[in-house]
């Protein structure tokens, strides 16, 4: 019998956990925005407990995963005003 060692990634190498986030939060809006916001916190916060990780490390790991959708939804809109902007979609001041 061997024994395994988990090796946990950072969140934020869950590249796929954040643009499916950040995907959904630009879809949904208030309310409904906000608890789905809160139901993936909370997803990601009782996996990592699940597997062991101390809260203080819980509470850090939740926050870099919300800066890193954070940065995804600044980067997909800036992606859509340069697209607009390039196809001659852009609002004209």
């Amino acid at each position: 019998m061997t024994t395994s060692e988990i090796v946990l990634f950072p969140v934020a190498s869950r590249a796929g956990d954040i643009d499916r986030s950040a995907a959904e939060l630009e879809r949904l809006h208030g309310a409904d925005a906000v608890q789905y916001w809160k139901t993936e916190c909370r997803r990601l916060a009782s996996e990592l407990g699940s597997l062991g990780l101390p809260e203080a490390e819980v509470r850090h790991q939740v926050m870099v995963f919300q800066a890193e959708v954070q940065q995804a939804l600044v980067q997909r809109s800036q992606s859509r005003a340069i697209s607009q902007s390039r196809s001659g979609r852009a609002l004209k001041r």
